[in-house]
């Protein structure tokens, strides 16, 4: 018998799940914290010397928010597991990503926020082709997965949980539990940066929905489980940093603990999921969280485009920062402004979209495409 976790949530008015509406909009200010860290240039170097404690600090935030995107696939796992395929599905993700994609990255480019000698094919390409050039590699990586979705999902839905877990314990071997023990860099490792690794987290975030997973019952093993694993990585970064300042070992793997495929990230994100799965958030808060998620990807596409992603930082006063507490303020500034700018781009994105569709009702062709577009969607059901 299949567990059903959604009908023990608290249901907003859309009928989305008010918990993981507010967790995936708490994933997507962690992504930008980590972006603003990252490419703000504030993460000390782990090579020079020993950390201050602005970098130490840095450091441990990146420890707390690095499970956001985890979380994002275990999000993703949980809620398309519920669905089928849809083409029209996939065509309005790639219609919003080459929005964000030519739209942001042109106004760059005319803005003179792109230097004119960056504007090269290599640049063009990747506006106008962001899935196949990775132009947000996060992106393409649930694209190519959604269209395996396809194949994989029916297999996914008939599956006996004793023949999940075991294609789950595979995986996560050859993908997680290997890397994470052994002090050496795999050829084939990419760090969780691709499809193979979006497809473990997405199949665990499958299984938890239909099979559901006991801890997650414990909200306080929840949250012991994401503090626990969360100081782990940023404690076992520091003692592979001490090794390395005494007599250079692990310059290979000094960044290990943080990598997505990690085992601590992975535990870290399945506490914080865990935490929200079951949380029944006010009606208010939910109703609220509600309306602003399905915009929540705007977010990324906003502030991630190749454009504008090592200029934004700056902008919001990354190169200032020189106490804890400056630090702080300048994360959180920098966090809200960035997610209430990507809320709203997207908000008008979706009500030019509809004007637009209204519009195109009219033409003949476009109405021969939606209706092959619908009738390809029902191959799928």
């Amino acid at each position: 018998m299949e567990r059903e976790p959604a009908k023990k949530t608290e249901i907003n008015h859309a009928g989305r799940l008010g918990n993981l509406d507010i967790l995936r909009s708490l994933a997507m200010l962690m992504v930008v914290v980590l972006h603003y860290l990252g490419k703000g240039g504030i993460l000390g170097s782990l090579t020079d010397g020993p950390l201050d404690l602005v970098g130490n600090m840095a450091w441990l935030l990146e420890a707390f928010c690095i499970v956001a995107v985890n979380v994002y696939m275990l999000l993703s796992g949980y809620f398309v597991s519920g669905s089928s395929f849809k083409i029209s599905r996939l065509l309005g993700l790639w219609l919003q990503l080459e929005f964000y994609s030519v739209g942001i990255g042109l106004l760059a480019v005319l803005c003179g926020w792109v230097p004119a000698a960056e504007v090269d094919t290599y640049f063009l390409l990747g506006l106008l082709f962001p899935v196949s050039m990775g132009h947000y590699w996060f992106m393409t990586a649930y694209i190519y997965l959604y269209i395996l979705w396809a194949l994989i999902g029916p297999a996914v839905k008939k599956m006996e949980q004793k023949q999940f877990l075991t294609v789950l314990g595979c995986l996560f071997f050859f993908f997680c539990i290997t890397k994470s023990f052994l002090p050496v860099r795999f050829e084939l490792d990419q760090r969780g940066y691709d499809c193979l690794w979006y497809l473990c987290m997405f199949l665990l975030g499958a299984y938890i929905r239909r099979f559901g997973f006991p801890l997650f019952r414990k909200k306080r093993s929840c949250l012991f489980l994401y503090l626990a694993a969360g100081m782990l990585i940023y404690l076992g970064t520091m003692v592979l940093q001490y090794v390395y300042l005494q007599n250079g070992s692990f310059s290979y793997v000094l960044t290990l603990f943080y990598e997505y495929n990690h085992l601590f990230n992975v535990l870290a994100a399945l506490g914080l999921f865990g935490m929200f799965l079951f949380w029944k958030a006010p009606q208010g808060i939910g109703r609220f969280f509600g309306k602003i998620a399905p915009y929540t990807l705007g977010v990324y596409l906003v502030h991630e485009n190749q454009g504008l992603r090592y200029l934004w930082p700056n902008w919001l006063g990354a190169a200032s920062v020189q106490t804890p507490l400056g630090l702080l303020g300048a994360v959180v500034l920098a966090a809200v402004t960035i997610f209430a700018v990507g809320i709203l781009a997207d908000w008008c994105r979706n009500k030019l979209t509809h004007v637009s569709d209204a519009i195109l009702s009219h033409v003949s062709l476009y109405l021969k495409l939606k209706e092959i577009v619908e009738k390809t969607d029902n191959y799928f059901k």
